[in-house]
């Protein structure tokens, strides 16, 4: 599985295809032009695999790339980001 994360503005989501039409979402709101991190969903049957791991990777990767902050109210990035402090200039306060 070699899909990358995008991003879907009208859905407020950030979506790693797994396979077809199957996808993890990290789910987001915008606030004070910051990208606010809700809620990521990886298809339960899936669970323990990683993906949800590689799609906050992707998401971050991507929030980096567009130059935009984080704030992160979802346990699972909050999760992720402690074990990657190397995403710490993607991630406000």
């Amino acid at each position: 599985m070699h899909a990358q994360v995008v991003e879907n503005v009208p859905l407020h989501r950030f979506e790693l295809p797994i396979a077809t039409e199957t996808l993890a979402a990290a789910h987001y709101l915008i606030e004070s032009g910051k990208v606010v991190l809700i809620h990521t969903e990886v298809p339960p049957e899936l669970s323990g695999h990683g993906i949800a791991s590689r799609l906050a990777q992707g998401t971050f990767e991507l929030l980096r790339k567009t130059g935009r902050k984080a704030i992160l109210k979802c346990p699972f990035m909050s999760w992720f980001f402690e074990k990657h402090p190397e995403y710490a200039d993607v991630v406000d306060g």
